[in-house]
């Protein structure tokens, strides 16, 4: 039997080498097409651990496979790293994570500079520091903690992988999987705030194009500013998004205020104050129900844009719609499954009391383990805040917390007889 107060001691012990991964880890800037940088570190810290590490290629073709999400323009060969321990048999465990982070939004805005690492009393702040660096620092607490108190305690294949592309498509999870980088059980090490997240929405990204009659800002009153009418085909799409939560009500998604968001991530028009330009593009995250494919949800966003601008009747010619990422669909993990069970069992024994399990109104490569692999696959990790914001922090106390659980649920996964009980 595991000694838990060993274990706990052994996490402590770590925990500053945890730390000063994580700072290398964000001290990468890994955003799309640059995250052969923190890829090195993160497998050196394997190395480390006794793990044995492949470097994956991404296909160029990834985007002909009808799950994968538009692939993203990016020049160069494109890779993830996946590490392996273990016996060859035996109950297998994947533990996944995205190395890849979304850009810094004004980083003049930030108190440090966003890809500089800052402590402050037990936060760590940085982009990507919550979503999801910390996650691999979690992770690799926990493993090199159990290892120390029982280094007999892998007793199946267990694999450790950094996906890119999460943010924007899930490809680098699907390539993976596709070659067979598949388990028993994943765990995803994403921000949770040490519950289980069992669940998400469906996602589309897709940019819409609409054009203007363009002028001399003198004649604007005769012109027509695309500007104008995108204002006027966003707010007709952010209401018929809002009325999903009542027609396709969702009982996973009861507690969740607003499932799914319309959100407007960039803008582009014009090229002068003082002409009218001729045309706006927009880029759209659209969060969909669990019950369409993205297929149905392409189709009906398509039909909402064409049905608001006929009724506008303001354009002098249709808006043009195309997908530019995302074709996600929904998810969920029956919470009574063995997964979440063992985890929840894990957390219950190293803090005492039971983890919450949700759904939320986005999603995680979790999807593509239940949905195309039939492989059970939940998120547990930190608690973070203003991800995807200024001033990105993650809570180290939390990556001790649940490196803790962690370490235990692995033990316990490798044990015979049932878990989770």
């Amino acid at each position: 039997m595991l000694d838990g107060e060993r274990l706990d001691s052994a996490v402590a012990e770590a925990a500053e080498d945890a730390f000063s991964f994580l700072e290398r880890l964000v001290a990468e800037p890994s955003t799309i097409g640059n995250e052969a940088g923190a890829l090195s570190v993160f497998a050196d810290e394997l190395t480390d651990l006794g793990f044995s590490v492949r470097w994956l290629e991404l296909p160029a073709d990834i985007g002909d496979d009808p799950r994968a999400g538009v692939p993203q323009s990016t020049v160069g060969k494109r890779v993830q790293v996946l590490g392996s321990m273990g016996p060859t048999d035996g109950r297998s465990l994947l533990l996944n994570g995205h190395i890849d982070v979304v850009p810094a939004d004004s980083p003049d805005r930030w108190t440090s500079p966003p890809f500089v690492p800052r402590r402050q009393g037990s936060r760590l702040y940085g982009r990507g520091a919550g979503d999801m660096k910390a996650g691999f620092a979690m992770g690799v607490l926990a493993l090199r903690a159990l290892l120390a108190v029982d280094p007999e305690a892998v007793a199946g294949p267990l694999s450790f992988l950094a996906a890119i592309e999460e943010e924007c498509t899930g490809n680098g999870t699907l390539a993976a999987a596709r070659d067979g980088v598949l388990a028993d059980g994943v765990v995803l090490l994403e921000p949770t705030g040490l519950d289980l997240l069992l669940g998400g929405v469906g996602i589309l990204w897709c940019d819409i194009e609409v054009d203007g009659i363009s002028a001399h800002a003198e004649a604007a009153h005769q012109a027509i500013n695309p500007v104008d009418l995108v204002y006027r085909l966003v707010t007709g799409l952010r209401g018929w998004a809002e009325a999903l939560a009542e027609s396709h009500p969702d009982p996973a998604l009861a507690e969740t205020p607003s499932p799914y968001n319309l959100n407007v991530g960039q803008v582009a028009a014009g090229d002068w104050p003082s002409s009218v330009p001729t045309f706006v593009r927009v880029r759209l995250r659209i969060g969909y129900p669990r019950a369409w494919t993205p297929d149905d949800a392409e189709r009906e966003v398509r039909l909402a844009v064409e049905e608001l601008a006929k009724h506008d009747g303001g354009y002098p010619s249709a808006p043009r719609l195309r997908l530019s990422g995302f074709r996600a669909p929904g998810y969920l993990l029956d919470a009574g499954h063995e997964l979440p069970r063992a985890m929840s069992a894990a957390h219950r024994e190293a803090h005492g009391v039971e983890p919450a399990a949700y759904s939320l109104g986005s999603t995680t490569d979790a999807r593509t383990y239940l949905n195309h692999f039939s492989v059970p696959a939940l998120c547990y990790g930190p608690a973070a805040t203003d991800i995807h914001g200024v001033d990105e922090w993650v809570d180290l106390d939390s990556v001790v917390a649940g490196a803790r659980t962690l370490a235990r649920f692995v033990a316990a996964w490798y044990r015979p007889g049932p878990v989770g009980t």
